[in-house]
């Protein structure tokens, strides 16, 4: 069995300056369903999420110069932040990653958007990749 067993890419994670202003181009070029807007008070990011067929795309878009996503496009400008892996029984794979030696950004799950209980493995345990493991509310799985 794999360490994290993963159900299903979730969403991948997109930094943008404005999610106004990318909107049109997910949902008039790609055809995107718009799922919603949120703001996540403790990470000072607004996020919306975009679904085409089974994938969703989650636009983060930082409410105050001191959000992470702020630091993100300062760093690196506007593009792919991060890929979310849907997973069950998130502790356990948050154990599972540490007993390994996986780095961690959160050392257990928090709350996201939309309801998701959520941890970041740190790129430097992924190859470069910022990860985020996910798990749905009990009524979304």
């Amino acid at each position: 069995m794999a360490l994290v067993d993963v159900k299903a890419v979730h969403h991948i994670g997109v930094a943008v300056r404005s999610i106004e202003a990318h909107g049109q181009y997910y949902t008039d070029v790609l055809g995107a369903e718009f799922e919603g807007e949120e703001v996540v008070a403790d990470q000072k990011t607004k996020v919306a999420f975009f679904r085409v067929g089974a994938i969703r795309f989650e636009l983060l878009e930082p409410t105050d110069a001191s959000s992470p996503i702020a630091a993100f496009l300062e760093k690196r400008g506007e593009g792919l932040h991060h890929v979310a892996l849907e997973v069950n029984d998130l502790d356990a794979r948050v154990a599972a990653l540490k007993d390994r030696g996986f780095r961690m950004i959160d050392d257990r799950p928090r709350r996201g958007a939309r309801g998701l209980r959520i941890a970041f493995a740190h790129p430097k345990s992924t190859f470069g990749v910022l990860t985020e493991f996910c798990e749905p509310p009990a009524e979304e799985r």
